[in-house]
């Protein structure tokens, strides 16, 4: 009965392993879709969203079932709550990629992104991947210098975050309101994306030590 019960814990991380990989690739195809105007691309990122939902589920029935039936202690306890909380980080990061794809369905056949903040967009997309392959990473080995690494690289991210806003209130802009709108939202999303991976690691801190102590990952 542990065996089975150490296994189910075990296969906590794997789910969460996987969902890594399901919101990284949603991410990668999404920022290319907003960057070519690939309305295929953006649907199927749309569509396999489902996939990360459905994990999420799964994730969040097999966290309620072990806590009712098996009673966790100490870090047994630590690990279902902190994969309950990874858990539903990564579904709003799956969620994010999402509503990138939506944006370059919406503007479709033309892109939402002008000549100028291609570059940018490219630099958050690519920020955003490493994101999430140092988080899928972080899960599975726990390890506390890797997760001060999401925190550097969410501050690179807040930079190019800035920097669009910097052209959007240039008196050079010229792309009228409605693309002001577009790059304002895609912005945030990378943005927000990048924090909820910083949240995953900030858990990853927690069910290493016990403790929310952020100095873990800031000091």
């Amino acid at each position: 009965m542990r065996d089975a019960y150490h296994e189910e814990l075990a296969g906590l991380t794997d789910r969460l392993v996987e969902m890594t990989r399901l919101v990284r690739s949603a991410m990668s195809r999404g920022t290319t879709a907003l960057l070519d105007s690939d309305l295929q691309l953006a649907e199927s990122v749309i569509a396999q969203d489902a996939e990360v939902d459905r994990l999420h589920m799964e994730l969040e029935t097999s966290i309620y079932e072990l806590m009712a039936t098996q009673q966790p202690v100490a870090v047994d306890l630590r690990t279902v709550i902190t994969a309950l909380r990874m858990a539903a980080d990564l579904e709003r990061m799956g969620d994010l990629a999402e509503h990138i794809a939506k944006i370059a369905r919406m503007r479709h056949p033309e892109s939402a992104i002008p000549a100028e903040l291609r570059d940018t967009f490219v630099e958050m997309g690519a920020i955003a991947e490493n994101l999430i392959t140092k988080t899928g990473s972080c899960i599975v080995s726990r390890d506390l210098e890797l997760a001060k690494e999401l925190e550097a690289d969410d501050d690179a991210m807040d930079r190019r975050h800035r920097r669009l806003f910097r052209v959007l209130l240039s008196k050079d802009w010229e792309h009228g309101i409605e693309a002001a709108i577009d790059i304002t939202l895609a912005g945030r999303y990378y943005e927000r994306y990048a924090d909820h991976a910083v949240r995953v690691a900030r858990d990853v801190v927690y069910l290493v030590t016990g403790t929310r102590d952020t100095d873990a990952l800031t000091g």
